[in-house]
């Protein structure tokens, strides 16, 4: 395995900077088990992360990954109604504005 430091994140070049990794394809036997591995990591990874930002399609996909394989578990969000969210917001907001 291969550490790597690289501009980007999609935030805009210049704007972050990312600590990663890269693989080395180096035509051994194990190889075939690194890149079986590293795929079906990265794939759950930004199934996750999608499924965290409340894409429907990606909660129902990491779900089916996550019963097609036990190994795999992700911690799922537990949704909330926006206006519920507002509500306290707001209410947060005039609770602290007037006690000043």
């Amino acid at each position: 395995m291969i550490t790597s430091l690289h501009n980007g994140g999609g935030v805009g070049w210049g704007e972050v900077i990312n600590g990663g990794f890269a693989m080395l394809l180096d035509g051994s036997a194990e190889v075939d088990r690194r890149i079986e591995m590293m795929f079906e990591w990265d794939v759950a990874n930004g199934l996750a992360r999608r499924s965290w930002a409340r894409h429907p399609g990606a909660r129902s996909s990491i779900g089916r990954a996550m019963a097609a394989d036990d190994r795999l578990q992700v911690t799922l969000p537990h949704l909330s109604d926006d206006a519920l969210v507002t509500e306290a917001v707001v209410r947060a907001r005039r609770e602290t504005t007037s006690s000043c």
